[in-house]
């Protein structure tokens, strides 16, 4: 695990180190302190956590723990007293009691959430209010809407709705998803139309609204949201490049503004902001 400091006002970056992960690890995550990183690993099954130092520097895991299939994310609540992984090939998100002050994870109740069979669970957001998880599954493309229980860590599916653009021919391959800062809007992306769909979100509800998709990079498997809600930007494996996009503040809809190379399969991108 390599780690750098980012200048803030050029954003270079200087190497300040590295340190062991338990696995090759297909997603890293910190908990809300920065004072730990999560990390899953989808070959190996299982998830760890490692402490940061205070020079950034990942020490060796706490704790290693055994999953079901294909391990994909592994992400904190937004009280960072709970956090939650899930596993692509056993169609289940493992739920954990986190404890922040020693790293400590331990089985949550219930220590699982079942999802119907074939879906493969990838990745997920919280809505900015806490109340609701946005869930994407990559071999469905469906997307999961739950409430969320924020003093037991629990969950309960409200709807299923879709990330497939109206039309779709062939095998579903969902990516990524994110909901804008202001909980108004939610994305999602599909790998195999290459096309990136939006909704409106109910705050009260946490029901989802399909407004229409657009198409982007080939083969968008990520994508971001900048902190101000203001633009989205999506990286194509295939097509080596960025393409950047304005969100329009009443609807939601994406209007694309520019798109730059960026070299060879990118599959993440961030937006990383200072105070």
């Amino acid at each position: 695990m390599l780690s750098f400091a980012i200048d803030p006002k050029s954003g270079h970056l200087a190497y300040r180190g590295r340190g062991p992960l338990a696995d090759s690890m297909a997603n890293i995550a910190t908990d809300r302190s920065g004072q730990f990183l999560f990390s899953a690993s989808y070959g190996g099954n299982k998830v760890a956590i490692n402490p940061i130092g205070a020079d950034g520097i990942v020490g060796g895991a706490k704790q290693v723990i055994p999953t079901g299939l294909n391990a994909h994310a592994f992400l904190p609540s937004p009280d960072n007293q709970f956090v939650f992984a899930t596993n692509l090939g056993s169609d289940q998100i493992l739920s954990f009691r986190f404890d922040a002050a020693t790293g400590a994870l331990t089985p949550n109740e219930p220590a699982a959430i079942k999802v119907a069979e074939k879906n493969g669970p990838r990745h997920f957001v919280f809505h900015p209010n806490g109340r609701f998880i946005y869930l994407v599954n990559e071999l469905s493309a469906a997307l999961l809407v739950f409430s969320y229980d924020a003093a037991r860590g629990t969950w309960l599916e409200v709807q299923q709705a879709s990330a497939l653009p109206e039309g779709f021919v062939g095998r579903p391959w969902a990516a990524d998803i994110h909901v804008t800062p202001d909980g108004r809007f939610l994305y999602a992306s599909e790998r195999t139309s290459s096309s990136i769909s939006a909704f409106k979100v109910d705050p009260e509800s946490g029901r989802l609204t399909p407004t229409g998709s657009v198409p982007t990079e080939k083969q968008p498997r990520g994508f971001a949201i900048d902190p101000s809600g203001h633009l989205l930007i999506a990286v194509g494996e295939l097509s080596n490049g960025m393409s950047v996009y304005a969100i329009d503040g009443a609807s939601g809809a994406l209007k694309v503004l520019q798109s730059y190379p960026v070299g060879r399969k990118p599959n993440w991108v961030e937006f990383v902001s200072f105070p």
